[in-house]
């Protein structure tokens, strides 16, 4: 066949061409080809060319490659019966094109951002959908939010994500994700994640622990106990050590809660047991351009780390926000697992203007994937701005280009 595209009737009338799965249109040729021998069957290849103009065009070629000349009662209806053939090919349904597989494959879980010279890069863990019930708010504030949902069902849905931090000198992982202690097994991609985002789990220096809840450092500890970052400092707040690793705490929490004190307890353990644990209880550094950011409320010690670097900021807050189209609209809504939902509330009324203010990146473990944007006011509320996607790593990004 000609390299050159071509209608199909020049296909026809100009130059030889091969059919092939013949099948599909088997009976119309098996009616045309009288003369032949063996009428094609599946996977026949049936080449031809024309010789002179229709109607006094004589059909010659080769059958299931042997020679074969179409009778001259059936030359120029051959002709005409390969053309409709061909152009059914080219303006209708294509067999090939119907069969074809669908893949099922996802792009990986992680997506990487420059701020300054550190390499953030935000590791899917699973989704997630916050159970309207979990929401804590007047009666009013509710009611809104269950009309809202109605009308929107995906208004709460939301991520599992852990953020690495690659300062050049050091590989940090901030948060761990749930592993196989938090969601039933609909979460614990993390360490796949961080595979395919070019990184082994015995690559990482340090994990910086926002707090102690099981969806935020399931991913350390197998069930069994094996260190998943066996080479890893864990660095946690002093308060939230102190409090949910407390048998004496935990023995009069409420019943529903004792499963939070029982995993934080068995997920540190060999991180105890390794030496690997640590707390602090101020400001003293941990990592060179990093300071610790006290954030109340959702728990004893709730923390953030903001990282800075060439004067820009990156804060990775925690649980500031685990319902992002409710609670950065309404930040006095809680959930059902803040310790002191007064001040987890205060805490977000104090932290999301200045972010507002700023211009600081903020990396959501509950925002929807890859939970990276930044904070704009809007109206007595705000809304979150994700950061722009791009599929090159640029040094020195020009600004986005006008469309």
């Amino acid at each position: 066949m000609s390299d050159r595209a071509r209608m199909p009737g020049e296909l026809i009338y100009e130059h030889a061409v091969q059919i092939e799965q013949v099948s599909d249109y088997g009976v119309a040729l098996d009616r045309l080809l009288s003369g032949a021998a063996t009428p094609p069957a599946e996977g026949a290849r049936f080449d031809f060319h024309r010789e002179g103009t229709v109607p006094s065009a004589k059909v010659e070629g080769t059958l299931n490659g042997a020679p074969y000349s179409a009778p001259k009662r059936t030359s120029m209806r051959l002709a005409a019966a390969l053309l409709a053939v061909v152009a059914s090919l080219v303006v209708g349904p294509s067999a090939a094109l119907a069969a074809a597989a669908q893949h099922h494959d996802q792009v990986p879980g992680f997506y990487g951002l420059k701020v300054g010279d550190l390499e953030v890069t935000a590791l899917f863990d699973g989704p997630g959908v916050f159970d309207q019930h979990w929401l804590k708010g007047t009666k009013a504030r509710m009611g809104e939010v269950v009309k809202a949902l109605h009308e929107d069902s995906h208004m709460l849905d939301g991520s599992e994500t852990a953020f690495l931090v690659n300062t050049g000198k050091q590989l940090i992982l901030v948060d761990a994700g749930s592993g196989t202690w938090w969601g039933g097994g609909a979460f614990g991609r993390l360490a796949r994640s961080l595979r395919s985002a070019g990184y082994t789990p015995e690559e990482v220096d340090l994990v910086l622990v926002t707090h102690l809840h099981a969806d935020h450092i399931g991913g350390l500890t197998t069930q069994d106990g094996r260190r998943v970052f066996p080479n890893a400092e864990v660095y946690v707040a002093k308060a939230e050590n102190d409090f949910w690793l407390s048998p004496e705490i935990a023995a009069q929490a409420p019943k529903d809660a004792q499963r939070f004190f029982q995993s934080a307890q068995a997920i540190a353990a060999p991180y105890i047991k390794a030496g690997k644990w640590h707390t602090f209880s101020g400001s003293e550094p941990i990592v060179d351009g990093m300071h610790l950011v006290p954030l109340p409320g959702h728990t004893p010690g709730h923390t953030g780390y903001e990282f800075s670097s060439k004067a820009q900021k990156i804060l990775f807050w925690g649980d500031i926000v685990h319902a992002q189209r409710v609670q950065l609209q309404h930040p006095e809504v809680t959930v059902v697992f803040d310790i002191d939902p007064i001040a987890a509330a205060a805490t977000r009324n104090q932290l999301l203007p200045r972010l507002a203010r700023e211009d600081v990146v903020i990396a959501g473990p509950h925002m929807l994937f890859p939970g990276l944007g930044r904070l704009l006011r809007e109206g007595s509320g705000y809304s979150w701005t994700p950061v722009p996607f791009t599929d090159q790593w640029v040094e020195n990004a020009p600004s986005p280009q006008k469309y």
